[in-house]
C-alpha cells in the first residue's frame, strides 16, 4: 500500500489517544493519530516521524501520523494499514490460490476481516497489526483486548464447524526475530491464541517493508507461543 503527500516531522507530545503535537516545517501541528494503542515506546519526545497531509479543507486536523523512526527501524503506526496490505497480499497469492475473497465477513457473533475459499473450504482470516517491539522481539497485544480474544475464540469455533481459520499478525516493521503473545499485558488473549492453534487455527506472522510512503508485506516471522 502507498501513501501520498507525506511530510517529515518531530514528535512533541500526545495529549490523548487521538491526537499528537508534531513539529512540521518549524510549526507545531495538531495531527490525528491513526492508532489508539498506547505506543509509548514509539513516541519519545523528538522522535522522527512522517505524517500524511490531507487534501480535505474541512478536516479539523491537516495531518495524520503514519510512521516513526525507532533506532534503526522504521515502524508504520497506521492501524488501518495492515488490512489494506493483507488484501493486496492475498490478491497477489500470499496464501496460494484462493477465490471469493471478501472483506468484513460475519459468522455467528463475530465479524472477521476477510473470508475466502481455499482448496474448496470456506475460510475466515483475522488481521492483527503489531507495533510493539523490543530488541527485535515483538509482542501482541500492547494493551488488553477483549475484542481480540473474542475474534480468536470465534475463529476456533468456526474451525470446529468445518471452516478454515487464520489469524495473521502483520508486524509493521522489518527484520524482527520472533513474535510472542504478550501474556504480561493480556493473559486471556495468550491463552485463547494457544487454544486456537491447538484446535486447528492457522497462526501466521509476516513482517513488512516500510518506507515513509509505503507498507508491503514481506517475510514470514517465527511465532513462539510458549517460552
Amino acid at each position: 500500500m502507498h501513501y501520498t503527500n507525506m511530510v517529515p516531522g518531530r514528535f512533541v507530545s500526545r495529549p490523548n489517544r487521538f491526537i499528537a503535537h508534531i513539529e512540521i516545517d518549524g510549526h507545531v501541528q495538531v495531527c490525528h493519530v491513526k492508532n489508539t494503542g498506547r505506543c509509548r515506546e514509539l513516541l519519545p519526545t523528538g522522535a522522527q516521524v512522517w505524517c500524511q497531509k490531507s487534501d480535505n479543507p474541512n478536516r479539523k486536523t491537516k495531518f495524520d501520523l503514519i510512521c516513526v523512526q525507532k533506532g534503526q527501524r522504521m515502524i508504520n503506526m497506521d492501524s488501518q494499514a495492515p488490512n489494506i496490505a493483507v488484501g493486496e497480499w492475498l490478491r497477489s497469492g500470499g496464501l496460494g490460490q484462493i477465490s471469493d475473497l471478501r472483506p468484513e465477513a460475519k459468522h455467528a457473533d463475530s465479524r472477521f476481516d476477510f473470508s475466502f475459499t481455499k482448496d474448496g473450504v470456506p475460510c475466515f482470516l483475522e488481521v492483527k497489526g503489531v507495533t510493539l517491539e523490543n530488541d527485535g522481539i515483538c509482542a501482541f497485544p500492547d494493551a488488553p483486548t477483549q475484542r481480540g480474544t473474542k475474534h480468536v475464540q470465534g475463529l476456533a469455533n468456526a474451525v470446529k464447524e468445518g471452516y478454515g481459520g487464520y489469524i495473521l499478525f502483520v508486524i509493521q516493521m522489518e527484520g524482527v526475530i520472533f513474535l510472542r503473545p504478550n501474556d504480561a499485558t493480556d493473559p486471556a488473549f495468550g491463552l485463547a491464541l494457544r487454544e486456537a492453534a491447538k484446535n486447528g487455527v492457522h497462526v501466521l506472522a509476516m513482517d513488512c517493508r516500510i518506507t515513509p510512503d509505503s507498507m508491503v508485506i514481506h517475510n514470514p516471522v517465527e511465532i513462539r507461543l510458549t517460552d
